[in-house]
């Protein structure tokens, strides 16, 4: 069974009364001993965690989970809008679908996430996909029992996106993936509105979880033994601006960071703009606190970042990275990085170029510019064809790749504290990480998974490093 967060009570009475009549239903139309569900997530780590929540309610409805689609009798895509990759790999594994369908009718096929929040993604999916039976966004989670109740007993499919009411409903049962690492989501949407970015159009404005729900659900966390917890929100850093009794990330990090036990504490991910020194400080001061900034800077080129609606420019991006390198020992950096933005030259770049060889990042996130439907940057005039912003971005992969191979190469003949993760497929070889999130490849027990252990590194490549037990 699923594991319900605090405050049950918060979340309507009539959600539980719809999970006891799904598994009824479902009782009569499963096509094995117990009826299966197969979830399958596209995109962020805000995701994961809503599918999470998903899977405890089906859980809570009498569902075990599939490894595949073939055997399941409810089948569900939670989908992302961040990246137009994300959408074509969505449409094409619906499709793939269809004929599962027509050989087992009784099956449920269901569309959730961000993409579903967008007008005409649903209404791409109603006109060219007739056996996808119940579609919702991200608005609706709350209700979802209700929703697949109503499209089970009705037969008739159910669509249901854009009814944000600016509120968070606690109480809802979750059956996480991983019994060592866990997400553990803080606040929701974003008021920023970048100009290339859809988030705040699919998951609404920003709302943040009441402190100490937060502070018990942490609690709860460490002693059922989670030694890595990332904290989840559009963008943290601007965490408890809409609470009634005002309180900043760094009070909340600093909270949870006071309670005993074994783990690290993560966050993701953080906005510039609202970095505060404050926040640098807690990490500094931390007992569990990971040493890893994620400081996504976009791009180098203040022209570019003032057409990206951004709010910093290169000069207090790297006033605030200076000082978290002065305060946090062995601070590991990484940075997500847009090339090719509308109206970018080959002048801007190389800004960002010089921008990375001086902060000198363990590890970057790049995208060319993808434009979304719907958002300021979509009709912004777009002259560098598409092969030229691909040279640029691989300028900026060699470039990334000589710094991160320097950093690895430093650690070499260090003793690393590491979480072991999980089996590498290679013989009785094992894939750590450490508190700056950089991977470690070591021969040891599988037992070890989900341990601490301290690793001597021993060799390096360009992104990995390889190490032995102390």
């Amino acid at each position: 069974m699923a594991e319900t967060l605090v405050q049950p009570d918060k979340l309507s009475d009539s959600q539980s009364e719809y999970m006891k009549l799904i598994a009824e239903i479902m009782e009569i139309r499963k096509r094995g001993e117990k009826p299966l569900a197969y979830i399958r997530t596209y995109g962020c780590q805000q995701n994961v965690a809503d599918s999470e929540k998903i899977k405890g309610m089906l859980s809570d409805s009498g569902f075990d989970f599939a490894d595949s689609p073939d055997n399941a009798d409810f089948i569900l895509f939670n989908t992302c809008a961040v990246r137009e990759h994300a959408e074509d790999r969505v449409f094409g594994n619906v499709g793939a679908l269809k004929n599962l369908k027509r050989k087992h009718p009784q099956i449920l096929i269901a569309l959730c996430g961000c993409m579903m929040e967008q007008e005409h993604v649903a209404n791409r999916i109603y006109k060219s996909f007739p056996f996808v039976g119940l579609v919702f966004g991200t608005h609706s989670l709350h209700h979802f029992p209700e929703l697949m109740y109503n499209s089970l007993v009705n037969g008739k499919r159910v669509f249901e996106r854009g009814n944000d009411d600016n509120k968070i409903y606690e109480g809802i049962p979750v059956r996480r993936d991983g019994t060592f690492k866990g997400w553990l989501p803080i606040m929701y949407g974003c008021n920023n509105f970048c100009t290339y970015c859809i988030v705040p159009y699919v998951r609404g404005r920003e709302r943040s979880r009441e402190k100490d729900i937060i502070i018990s659900e942490a609690s709860q966390m460490i002693k059922s033994g989670y030694k890595d917890i990332t904290l989840l929100g559009q963008n943290v850093n601007s965490y408890g601006k809409t609470l009634e009794n005002k309180v900043s990330f760094a009070q909340l990090l600093k909270s949870i960071d006071s309670i005993d036990g074994d783990y690290w504490l993560r966050f993701m991910t953080s906005h510039p703009k609202d970095c505060s020194k404050e926040l640098i400080d807690a990490i500094a001061d931390g007992t569990h606190i990971s040493r890893h900034l994620h400081l996504p800077f976009q791009s180098g080129s203040d022209r570019i970042l003032k057409a990206m609606n951004r709010h910093y420019d290169r000069k207090k991006y790297l006033e605030t990275i200076n000082y978290a390198k002065e305060k946090i020992d062995g601070l590991s950096l990484t940075s997500d990085i847009i090339v090719g933005f509308p109206g970018e030259t080959y002048e801007d770049f190389k800004q960002t170029l010089s921008l990375i060889k001086e902060v000198e990042f363990t590890s970057l996130f790049t995208f060319i510019f993808s434009p979304r439907k719907g958002t300021p940057a979509e009709k912004k005039d777009d002259p560098i064809p598409y092969e030229e912003k691909s040279k640029w971005f691989r300028e900026l992969l060699d470039v990334q790749e000589e710094i991160a191979a320097k950093r690895c190469s430093s650690m070499v003949g260090k003793t690393e504290k590491v979480l072991i993760e999980k089996e590498t497929g290679k013989n009785n070889e094992l894939e750590a990480r450490t508190s700056g999130n950089i991977i470690v490849e070591l021969e040891a027990p599988k037992e070890l998974i989900g341990t601490f252990q301290n690793v001597k590194i021993t060799k390096a490549r360009n992104w990995i490093l390889k190490g032995e037990l102390v």
